[in-house]
């Protein structure tokens, strides 16, 4: 049993890992966040279909299940149309260290959607991220509009992962992760038909463009989608989006190393972006201790 709860954090940090990657992919597509969303939404749809015709799974989907992913799949494609435009507007560092205010968001969501009591700590935890996220405001001005883009971001991405971890209870991950790419590229394709941009033109993209393109909606998005949903069933939305706080440390580092210069800030980001991650850390730590007790204290009641 600890073995599997092991090999699951273990795939959650390698997941964390692929989707710093994504950022990075993100900065080095030349399109624009909409396209680009619309692309990698329907690329990986095609891949995962694919992968239900060869694995022979059922396509059934019943009437509240469409309902349901209609809505998550239009909330997690407007998370990536956000998530994008804070990396081309700012750069990876100042979209992802805002993109940690995911764990504070969902201590909020996820007492309504599980109906758990708020908890104080969470509360102290969540303004200690705001003055940590302040000091970036205020100290990286030209990047302002990236860090309200990634903010929205944040917070629908732990909407999302609230509600999915309300979905793998009643649903197989692979059909969840089908219907919500599927109906977020439909949202997307929507909103781009309406805004007289689908043309001839808009499929004609460089050789590095698709190259970069294919391994977003392959890797990190269709393997990397399943296997994230998958482990919910094993994980809380809470510990999922507190592991993925991680993400930042992955891609800035990596954005470090291929972008230099760019991805440079001044000493005022990190002492932010240290609060910030900082306290995702001690969270989790305390978190982690909460869990155990709670273990020890069942198993003590058992032996009774």
């Amino acid at each position: 049993m600890q073995e599997n709860k092991l090999k699951n954090y273990l795939l959650l940090h390698f997941i964390v890992f692929i989707w710093g990657f994504t950022a990075i992919l993100g900065a080095l597509i030349s399109i624009d966040a909409i396209p680009l969303v619309f692309f990698r939404m329907a690329l990986a749809v095609i891949f995962i279909v694919v992968y239900f015709i060869l694995k022979k799974k059922s396509f059934y989907l019943t009437k509240k299940g469409f309902l349901n992913f209609l809505i998550s799949g239009i909330i997690i494609a407007s998370h990536w149309i956000f998530f994008f435009k804070a990396i081309k507007v700012s750069n990876v560092s100042v979209a992802l260290v805002t993109m940690s205010t995911g764990a504070f968001f969902t201590s909020f969501l996820e007492p309504i959607f599980f109906k758990r009591n708020l908890k104080l700590v969470e509360i102290i935890f969540g303004v200690i991220v705001i003055l940590g996220l302040s000091i970036i405001f205020n100290f990286e001005s030209a990047y302002q509009l990236g860090i309200i883009y990634a903010l929205i971001s944040s917070f629908l991405g732990s909407l999302f992962a609230v509600l999915n971890g309300l979905f793998v209870k009643k649903y197989d991950e692979n059909s969840i992760s089908l219907y919500q790419l599927f109906f977020g590229t439909l949202f997307v394709f929507v909103y781009l038909f309406f805004a007289g941009k689908i043309t001839s033109e808009f499929f004609i993209l460089s050789k590095l463009d698709w190259m970069y393109l294919f391994v977003l909606s392959s890797v990190c998005t269709a393997y990397a989608f399943i296997a994230s949903v998958k482990i919910m069933k094993y994980i809380s939305p809470y510990t999922l989006m507190l592991t993925i706080n991680l993400e930042p440390v992955y891609a800035i580092f990596l954005a470090l190393l291929i972008f230099g210069e760019k991805e440079k800030m001044n000493p005022e980001f990190y002492f932010g972006a240290f609060i910030v991650l900082g306290v995702v850390l001690l969270n989790g730590i305390l978190k982690n201790k909460e869990v155990l007790k709670q273990k020890i204290a069942q198993r003590l009641a058992s032996k009774k």
